[in-house]
């Protein structure tokens, strides 16, 4: 049974909180006393009218009963493979090496009456046989029409048509507090069905580029990847996806793929069997509070541009590192995890505004989004650091320069950090190479060491710096 697991956390035991919990209740009884004369520290609504609508209750029963048809399971075997593979010690022999046959279970929906299903990519990733077990104890074979590991999501094809479906609704309409159920096959129980409701949207969990996860405290736990999350309409609005857990199984957070984001994922597989996704050629990074200070913005919304590569579409029309894209084809950039989404579901050629903030001003430029190849960088969100300063560093030497893959003509190599100096607190990390202070480059340590001495007293400044083949920038403060 694969589910994917974030995090451990801590957590009280029971009757330890029960036993807290009355020997509080039996302290402080006498204090504020609990009869009926007791003058109240809180406030009830009484009769009047309630300030917000009374919500019915979501008639579960009839949606479990609608939608546990379409719910499948769906088990795998694959060919479990060790770094220690002994093929080539028995081929040598003539022999054959003996195979170990890893058994996987997971869940999926049927979202097309002709036998297509979906599921998470993690359910079926490597299998060598997939099969699809059905509510009324039909098993049939499953293949793989295509499947993308950047969103997780696979797409399934079972020979059979005239199947039950669960409708697919609109998930850019979920909120918070909204009733919401997962049904799927958790440690092999078939057909579990729980409830609970929409503890957030938007979540960025650090699964992929495309992160926008729903979270939820309906019980999720192994075995339920790739079931649906169900709305009180009926309506799949997520495919149930990880949790976090200390014990591998649910403490009230899971996560779900929006079934907005998996719609055009699905009508790509079907077609092609493969995602096919825009590019812009940048690398990205969220706009923190420091970070708009410093750039003068008014908040934090859009994607600060740490570097642009060579030859992309954003450097043949003029985006520059250090550009703030705030809209990209009219559609506001509200945090720097937007934008991989909008651009990998442009299509391949076309021409899109993208609007930047650079040096104050509003600048528009028009893009001709490419194609995303395997091998590209893809616009991803980088984790700014914080700020503070203290290092030992050195000039480039070409050698070193040559090492690092960087212009061997500028650039201050970080030696070391100072433990809990401002240079530390900023996220400086050593092999760091620090090319700019306040846009100005830096060819050497004179020169930085010039640029620091030039600096304002009292104001952040801004320093840009060369990580593993990436650029990033970071504020520090006065």
């Amino acid at each position: 049974m694969r589910m994917k697991v974030t995090t451990r956390l801590t957590r009280f035991t029971g009757p330890a909180l029960a036993v807290f919990a009355i020997l509080l209740l039996v302290a402080v009884a006498p204090q504020f006393g609990f009869g009926r004369d007791a003058q109240r520290l809180w406030t009830e609504r009484g009769g009047g009218p309630a300030p917000v609508a009374t919500v019915p209750a979501p008639a579960w029963v009839e949606i479990a009963r609608a939608v546990k048809p379409a719910v499948v399971n769906v088990s795998t075997r694959s060919v479990q493979k060790s770094g220690n593979d002994p093929e080539d010690f028995f081929r040598q022999f003539g022999g054959r090496a003996p195979r170990r046959m890893v058994r996987g279970l997971g869940s999926g929906f049927v979202i097309n009456a002709d036998g297509y299903i979906l599921t998470n990519n993690h359910v079926v990733d490597g299998a060598a046989d997939i099969r699809v077990k059905f509510s009324d104890g039909r098993e049939l074979t499953g293949r793989v029409v295509g499947r993308d590991d950047k969103t997780d999501l696979a797409l399934l094809k079972v020979d059979a048509t005239g199947l039950p479906v669960i409708p697919i609704g609109d998930s850019a309409k979920l909120e918070v507090g909204e009733p919401v159920m997962a049904v799927g096959n958790p440690f092999g129980l078939e057909q579990t069905v729980t409830t609970g409701i929409v503890s957030a949207t938007g979540r960025v969990i650090g699964e992929g580029p495309y992160d926008d996860f729903i979270q939820t405290d309906a019980s999720i736990n192994p075995g339920n990847s790739g079931g649906p999350l169900i709305n009180a309409r009926g309506e799949a609005v997520g495919v149930n996806t990880a949790i976090v857990s200390g014990s591998g199984g649910s403490v009230g957070i899971g996560f779900a793929i929006p079934t907005n984001l998996a719609k055009p994922v699905v009508t790509q597989l079907a077609q092609g069997g493969h995602v096919v996704r825009g590019w812009l050629g940048v690398a990205i990074q969220p706009v923190t509070p420091d970070l708009a200070k410093t750039f003068g913005l008014g908040d934090t919304a859009g994607a600060l541009v740490s570097s642009v590569m060579d030859g992309s579409p954003a450097q043949k029309v003029g985006v520059r590192q250090g550009d703030v894209i705030v809209r990209y084809d009219g559609r506001p950039v509200g945090r720097a995890s937007d934008l991989p989404r909008a651009v990998a579901e442009t299509p391949v050629g076309r021409e899109v505004p993208v609007e930047v903030i650079r040096d104050g001003k509003h600048v528009t430029l028009a893009v001709k989004v490419a194609r995303l190849e395997d091998k590209d960088q893809q616009a991803a969100s980088a984790e700014p650091a914080a700020t503070r300063l203290g290092i030992a560093a050195r000039s480039l030497t070409p050698a070193i320069a040559q090492q690092l893959g960087v212009d061997e003509s500028r650039g201050v190599l970080v030696e070391d950090v100072e433990d809990g100096g401002r240079a530390q607190s900023a996220g400086l990390a050593r092999g760091d190479v620090i090319v700019e202070v306040d846009h100005q480059p830096v060819a050497g340590v004179d020169a930085l060491q010039g640029a620091l001495k030039r600096h304002p007293a009292g104001k952040p400044f801004l320093i840009l710096v060369h990580r593993e083949g990436h650029s990033l920038y970071l504020t520090v403060p006065a």
